[in-house]
């Protein structure tokens, strides 16, 4: 699944060719994804000039000069294509601007969705209403942490990837910012340091940094909007490396919480 830092590739990627620019053609090519598109949404779309992109979360967000807001998820594959040659048979919506870009939402699996807010109601809107802070934003600090997780006895590593607790962060990142941080995953919530706190808040931040600038990480067949690949994964430090020598000479093992794979390092991660 495309996380963070895939999501806000794939903004900046977008706002290269849609910010300030009229949308003069929208094509739904089926009747939904995840859900059903909405049945505005060719009618909002059409003649709206695109005023600006953001990102909630794993949530994309295209703002126009209507008030209202094009939410999108990428689900397990999705991906945005920029001027496609041809279109594909899993490309399911389709935006074409005035002065002739042509932006293509292909979804393989369908676990995508796009959604139609009135841009005053965002934060209010279900899917953000109980998010917690921005990972990248002043918001997330070690105090915000130190908060959230007083008197918790679930793992740590289970408690970041509560989208109520810290919004976006996912498995991979969270596995590489424990381990940059020398936190055990398994450590109870409630029984991380101060300090501890204080080393992980740099550390999922520097992460997921270094992971936008590289243009995320591949898994499957994500791609961002220019088709290019992210490389980041070429940077993970345990994610994936079962049995592989960690940095400070210990060795990457893999166990399951929460149903999904957590690595880490036994030697450093304390």
């Amino acid at each position: 699944m495309p996380e963070l830092p895939e999501v806000e590739t794939t903004v900046r990627g977008l706002a290269l060719h849609l910010e300030g620019e009229r949308i003069v053609r929208v094509a739904v090519n089926r009747p939904d994804l995840r859900r059903p598109f909405p049945p505005s949404l060719v009618q909002s779309l059409t003649g709206a000039t695109v005023t600006s992109l953001s990102r909630r979360a794993k949530y994309g967000l295209i703002h126009t000069d209507r008030d209202s807001t094009m939410i999108f998820h990428l689900g397990m594959s999705g991906r945005w294509r920029i001027q496609p040659d041809v279109l594909e048979k899993h490309d399911h919506l389709v935006l074409e601007t005035a002065s002739g870009h042509v932006l293509a939402l292909n979804d393989a699996r369908r676990f995508g969705s796009v959604d139609l807010v009135d841009s005053a109601d965002l934060d209010s809107w279900p899917a953000f209403a109980a998010l917690g802070p921005e990972p990248l934003g002043e918001e997330l600090n070690p105090a915000h942490l130190a908060r959230a997780l007083a008197g918790r006895i679930s793992p740590i590593k289970v408690l970041l990837l509560d989208q109520r607790i810290v919004a976006g962060l996912g498995n991979i990142y969270v596995c590489e910012a424990l381990h940059r941080a020398q936190i055990r995953p398994d450590r109870t919530g409630g029984t991380v340091s101060r300090a501890a706190l204080g080393r992980l808040v740099p550390a999922i931040k520097s992460v997921l940094a270094e992971s936008i600038a590289a243009g995320g990480s591949t898994i499957r067949d994500y791609a961002q909007p220019n088709g290019e690949l992210g490389y980041f994964a070429a940077s993970w430090r345990v994610y994936g490396r079962e049995g592989e020598s960690c940095a400070c000479g210990g060795t990457v093992s893999r166990f399951v919480q929460g149903g999904r794979s957590t690595f880490w390092c036994a030697k450093c991660q304390k």
